[in-house]
């Protein structure tokens, strides 16, 4: 098995005033040229958003960008014809970015910030039409056990949203002192592993609250909880 522990104090960060930007991988002025993918996964953004604040109109062409709002409420607006829709935690939003779109992301908030993940992966077919959807997930499906958020548009997977990608994304909240072990879909594939909350043993490292482990060249890894946490895993082909 081969692990990359990226720990919370090692990600990139940009202080913008209205924006808190971590960067798990090389991003705009931030470069770090052991960090620029973990596989198909190319962005992993912890990003804090001010009050009514947020990005402009700007472009995107060939990604699919998925987008799990933490707190708060996110408002998006694109030139697919969506206006301003609010996504809330436990809910999840992708938008294939195919062959061009332009989006907007503000804070829809006026007195409370905004906390988000924001994650980039390389897509499998180029230039596709885009597209754009968005789902809610119930917490109580998660507890103790996987829940799925995002498979392949080429899977048969009811109930996840879909992305141009041989990628799984999914979400779990462990009680303390659980055993949990994830399994891989292929010896091709690894899971970059992200601790929202709480504190693990993964491979006997300690994670705890947004620190990351990229796990890969296994079938299967075991997770021992210290602490109720709540974990994301982005699972991806390696062979980017």
């Amino acid at each position: 098995m081969k692990t990359i522990v990226h720990k919370a104090d090692s990600r990139g960060f940009a202080n913008h005033g209205w924006l808190q930007a971590n960067h798990s991988f090389s991003f705009a002025s931030y470069h770090n040229p052991e960090k620029v993918h973990f596989g198909a996964l190319r962005v992993f953004n912890d990003d804090i958003i001010a009050p009514k604040m947020g990005f402009g109109t700007h472009p995107h062409d060939n990604m699919e960008i998925i987008t799990i709002p933490l707190k708060g409420v996110l408002k998006h607006k694109d030139n697919m014809g969506d206006e301003w829709i609010p996504v809330l935690p436990n809910e999840v939003q992708i938008m294939s970015a195919g062959k061009g779109v332009q989006h907007s992301e503000i804070n829809g908030s006026v007195d409370e910030h905004l906390s988000l993940f924001q994650i980039w992966i390389f897509p499998n077919k180029q230039n596709v039409e885009p597209r754009y959807d968005q789902k809610k997930f119930a917490a109580t499906e998660r507890k103790n056990k996987l829940q799925t958020l995002v498979t392949s548009i080429d899977e048969k997977h009811e109930g996840s949203l879909k992305i141009h990608q041989d990628a799984i994304i999914s979400r779990i909240d462990l009680d303390n002192k659980t055993d949990f072990e994830y399994k891989l879909k292929s010896g091709n594939h690894g899971v970059y592993v992200m601790t929202i909350s709480g504190k693990v043993l993964i491979n006997n490292t300690v994670l705890e609250t947004r620190d990351a482990v990229g796990v890969s060249e296994t079938e299967s890894f075991d997770i021992k909880t210290v602490e109720d946490s709540s974990l994301l895993f982005i699972e991806v082909p390696m062979n980017f």
